[in-house]
């Protein structure tokens, strides 16, 4: 079963189509909502409604969901009954099947209520497939349209000492590369307020879109990264970090920890990560999609689009 635990939880839809053939003498009843089993298309819609429910119960490798909101309709068409099947939800992985799964099952149910009135040959059902999704990775992109720089300054006097090796910062060199970053300008520096904020302000002063410092956010006494870069804040951003925050605390009650801060400097957008491996792959999981989108807008902006 994939793991996706490290996935932001998104709103999310999807619809699925399905089609029920069937004579003229079904589809009419069908239509009047007669059958000897009572109203196809109520028992039908319930039957889908239940199925997007539970598709983990059904699909061995499909995550639990919650659904909030799933719907089948029905239109009746000379040699067939067109279902659709529409489910909502807010989490880590998308609904596309339990969409196709509730226009699966309506159209079972169809099959089920109508084959005492015709020959097994009469009815069929075909032509199941997704008709759209939205959420996710699909809609909120974690990848550049072009390639953009940025900086990755890798806060820490073990590591800069060679003491320690520096497995948070590459991680985030890792995830800004395969985002599209280009060229990325990665540095180690020492707990010192000095060489962290001139690094910042040289950073700023060649245009890079996105500086990321890694590490320094914590309570310690040499975690000065947020004292140095928070005055350096032109256009606050608050809502990145508190929303890392918030992603860090469903896995952790430690991310509360951490005093990142946020915001354009100029026009750098500047980001402060913990320096803990999780930590700061737990921020770049919880701010990918809101850093590509925010970096290639204002791009535009400067460009005057």
């Amino acid at each position: 079963m994939k793991n996706v635990g490290m996935k932001p939880d998104s709103l999310r839809s999807a619809v699925a189509a399905a089609r029920f053939y069937a004579p003229p003498h079904c589809l009419q009843r069908i239509a009047s909502r007669d059958t000897e089993k009572g109203d196809p298309q109520a028992s039908a819609r319930i039957a889908g409604i239940l199925a997007a429910k539970r598709t983990d119960e059904l699909l061995p490798l499909c995550h639990p969901l919650p659904i909030h909101a799933a719907e089948v309709h029905f239109a009746i068409e000379a040699d067939h009954v067109a279902i659709e099947a529409e489910v909502h939800t807010i989490g880590p992985t998308g609904v596309e099947m339990e969409a196709l799964t509730a226009a699966s099952m309506a159209a079972l149910t169809l099959y089920d209520m109508l084959k005492p009135y015709a020959e097994p040959e009469e009815l069929r059902i075909g032509d199941t497939h997704l008709l759209e999704k939205q959420g996710g990775k699909s809609h909120y992109p974690r990848h550049l349209k072009s390639p953009l720089a940025a900086t990755v300054l890798m806060v820490s006097t073990p590591v800069a000492n060679g003491h320690k090796p520096d497995a948070a910062g590459q991680s985030v060199v890792d995830a800004l590369g395969k985002a599209g970053f280009e060229p990325i300008d990665y540095r180690v520096l020492p707990d010192d307020i000095e060489q962290v904020g001139d690094a910042v302000d040289e950073a700023v002063s060649t245009g890079a879109p996105l500086i990321v410092t890694v590490g320094g956010t914590g309570i310690g006494p040499k975690d000065k990264v947020v004292e140095t870069v928070e005055p350096r804040i032109t256009t606050p951003m608050p809502g990145l970090m508190e929303a890392a925050r918030a992603f860090g605390t469903k896995r952790t009650p430690y991310a509360v920890m951490s005093r990142g801060v946020s915001g354009f400097i100029g026009s750098s957008l500047a980001v402060t990560f913990p320096g803990s491996r999780g930590g700061a792959e737990e921020t770049m999981a919880a701010l990918l999609p809101s850093l590509v989108h925010i970096v290639e807008i204002h791009q535009r902006f400067a460009r005057g689009a």
